[in-house]
């Protein structure tokens, strides 16, 4: 049997294999995949449609900006594993333990263990925030956040630690020459010492969209969107890149390890492509977001780790569930979405619905495509309309394997 025959069979093999496993339904989650549900906006569905949507894409971990009640109540007793945010403006607070035990015991204790709450995000972006005195407050609501969840008997289940922008570093390029900006110095190794005692990741938002954007005739955009292409080779490591993401990772791998904590885990706690911007944001269209999505999600049913850290898991949430109508900034900033608040997807990035799709007269992407999120069938039916967005994903990889 000659090359392509060879391959044509195997790929049927493949196909009906994977058919066999999507009808009995036993295709396994995306451990390493989460996703940030936002909620700047005034059109969004209730959480308890929100929870359906997770469960109907099979994504088990999301995380919220603040503590809204009614998406704490509304995700108990479902597999999410949740993480929560203090907001910026409460961190001079918590800088009072018995504020920092009161918040606890008001936000946190009353719905777990039935919501599974997993990390407590204090703060966002704390570290380039034009309020620079945030800073001064970080560590210490970190401290007694992490205090108030020992007294309450929580410490074991749930971590403490604080997202970062990538602009925490003076130095990104190449990877192993990463380090952090040197007016941060002092603070960033208290933050870093309290993730090491407490065993929490570096949480880390990443968005290789910039650096194309500042950059488009310098960086190659196949390079940002996980595309096939030549990549670039540390020259120190010897260690090959073939996205920006990865190397944005480590990067921070490298800065930590500089501050003498080389170890610790690195987690991406954003990470997104916008679907629509301005006239002066180069790159932010429907067809570059579904294939950085696309290949996002690609690369986490492999449970892939970065080069320098092959073998560790590398623990991704995608930025973010739905289109914000209220946020402010420039229009990508509203359009980070998977979604459309009527529950429609934003552009395809894999699902398959038993309806058909419409297309935009301002794109050539579909522009919607009738969800369950809108419908009165039954739980049951409602997930079938859905399939599995690893799934589909899985059958993508198949095909590519099969074209090697």
């Amino acid at each position: 049997m000659d090359g392509p025959l060879r391959r044509t069979s195997f790929l049927r093999i493949l196909v009906t294999f994977f058919l066999l496993l999507s009808g009995l339904n036993i295709i396994r989650e995306v451990d390493s995949l989460g996703i940030n549900y936002g909620q700047v906006a005034n059109n969004l569905p209730p959480p308890e449609k929100v929870l359906q949507l997770l469960h109907a894409l099979k994504i088990t971990k999301a995380r919220i900006y603040d503590t809204n009640p009614q998406v704490l109540t509304a995700f108990a007793n479902s597999n999410i594993e949740l993480i929560v945010t203090v907001e910026n403006q409460m961190l001079a607070t918590l800088g009072d333990q018995q504020q920092a035990l009161q918040w606890v015991t008001t936000h946190i204790r009353p719905y777990f263990p039935a919501t599974n709450i997993t990390g407590i995000a204090v703060g966002n972006e704390i570290f380039t925030d034009e309020d620079t005195s945030l800073m001064t407050y970080l560590v210490p609501a970190m401290v007694n956040i992490h205090s108030a969840l020992i007294k309450t008997g929580l410490s074991q289940y749930i971590q403490v630690s604080s997202p970062n922008s990538l602009a925490v570093l003076a130095n990104s390029y190449p990877p192993s020459a990463g380090t952090f900006r040197t007016d941060l110095n002092g603070i960033m190794q208290q933050f870093l010492q309290f993730l090491v005692t407490t065993r929490a990741p570096f949480w880390i938002n990443a968005y290789p969209y910039f650096a194309y954007k500042d950059n488009p005739n310098k960086i190659s955009l196949d390079y940002v969107l996980f595309n096939s292409n030549q990549g670039m080779i540390d020259p120190y490591t010897r260690l090959h890149y073939d996205n920006m993401l990865y190397a944005q990772v480590d990067a921070a791998i490298f800065a930590i390890a500089r501050m003498g904590f080389n170890g610790l885990e690195v987690k991406i706690s954003e990470t997104g492509w916008p679907s629509k911007g301005d006239s002066n944001e180069i790159g932010a269209t429907f067809q570059n977001a579904a294939i950085y999505n696309r290949n996002i999600l690609r690369r986490q049913l492999l449970n892939e780790g970065t080069p320098l850290r092959p073998n560790v898991r590398l623990d991704i949430y995608v930025f973010a569930l739905f289109n914000e109508d209220q946020k402010p900034g420039p229009t990508s900033e509203r359009n980070y979405g998977l979604f459309q608040p009527d529950g429609t997807m934003a552009y395809n990035v894999g699902l398959l619905s038993t309806t058909s799709t419409t297309t935009s007269s301002t794109n050539s992407e579909p522009a919607s495509a009738s969800s369950f999120l809108a419908s009165s069938a039954p739980p049951m039916v409602k997930q079938v309309r859905y399939q599995s967005l690893a799934n589909w994903m899985i059958l993508g990889y198949f095909c590519w394997l099969c074209k090697r």
